[in-house]
């Protein structure tokens, strides 16, 4: 099967899993784990910023950050179609008791003023806004990236407000890449950052919360309640040594991919519309008629995995484990398409 249901379901290349086996480990819970420890600060490094966290997920990445820098009775600020609101079942609440303000962004991306405009007044009628945070490339906008000067408008409104400024990076080495920012000057601008290795980056599992030496202390207590300490860490570290090393640049074949895609579909009479294919997620909506359970049973019946993503909605997300190869296959199976 060619699967494109997301960049989540790639394996560990030959050379990963070599790593892996070669891997120094020790009791990470003591911190005694070397290739954690260097996992750790090689992401920090990178960001510009002090310490890491090695965490199973950016699921947990994500909560233990927003539960770092809120308090109960505190609020939010997000985009509605954020993946802390939408696909992390509730944990704003259930981790953190704080609140939510939702904004209506352009495909995920917000404004400063639209920020602004979420920030509470001081009134005891309302909750305290605690956290601003952004997801960078965005899910639901089809792999959308936020331009710097936007991004840096964000940051001094932060700073202005004295409200630390959170980034869900799940896909953000697809941003760099697409984008050509540096990675370091993040650092400048967000008080924490998660950073997602088991998506276009191809590891098994793994994800690293970076910040300030202070925050990431305060972390390891919140990953510690949340059930996160691990052991011999070290062998999935590993993994993600490896593909910050070697799995960067290739991100740009991902992209690549994706277009030619979101240029086929363009040209498919059973196709609405496509989102801008700025990275390796192409997001479209199928014409009434054909429903999003029809077409992906055609695309099963050529052997190509896809998900729904809606009412007539649908996502196809490239990564390392889908070549040029799988690629014509995916084009051949979208020209016979039954209508």
């Amino acid at each position: 099967m060619i699967d494109l249901r997301s960049d989540t379901v790639t394996r560990p290349t030959a050379a990963m899993l070599d790593a892996m086996f070669r891997a120094p480990v020790g009791d990470d819970v003591y911190e005694e784990d070397p290739t954690v420890r260097d996992l750790e600060h090689e992401a920090a490094r990178r960001f510009g910023l002090e310490a890491g966290l090695f965490c199973p997920s950016g699921t947990m990445t994500n909560q233990i950050a927003i539960k770092g820098h809120t308090q109960p009775m505190s609020e939010v600020v997000c985009e509605q179609t954020s993946h802390i609101y939408l696909w992390e079942v509730g944990g704003i609440a259930f981790h953190s008791g704080a609140s939510v303000a939702l904004l209506a962004g352009d495909r995920g991306r917000l404004t400063a003023g639209q920020v602004a405009s979420a920030i509470r007044s001081e009134n005891v009628h309302y909750p305290n806004t605690s956290l601003i945070s952004l997801e960078n490339t965005h899910n639901r906008g089809g792999g959308s990236c936020y331009e710097w000067a936007a991004l840096e408008d964000i940051a001094e409104l932060a700073k202005r407000q004295r409200i630390p400024l959170h980034l869900d990076g799940a896909r953000i080495y697809n941003a760099l890449v697409a984008t050509g920012q540096q990675s370091q000057e993040y650092g400048r601008l967000f008080d924490s950052i998660s950073i997602c290795l088991s998506k276009g980056l191809g590891t098994p599992v793994g994800s690293v919360l970076v910040g300030s030496r202070e925050f990431i202390q305060k972390c390891k207590r919140i990953r510690k309640v949340m059930g996160g300490g691990w052991r011999q860490a070290g062998y999935l570290a590993a993994a993600g040594l490896y593909a910050l090393d070697n799995h960067v640049e290739r991100l740009a074949d991902d992209h690549c991919r994706a277009r030619q895609l979101a240029e086929a579909l363009e040209a498919a009479p059973y196709v609405e519309y496509v989102l801008p294919a700025q990275t390796n997620l192409v997001i479209f909506r199928l014409r009434e008629g054909l429903t999003e359970d029809q077409f992906l049973a055609h695309l099963a019946d050529n052997g190509i995995k896809a998900s729904a993503f809606g009412p007539q909605m649908v996502r196809f997300v490239t990564h390392l484990d889908v070549d040029d190869a799988a690629i014509d296959k995916v084009l051949a199976a979208l020209q016979t398409v039954p209508q």
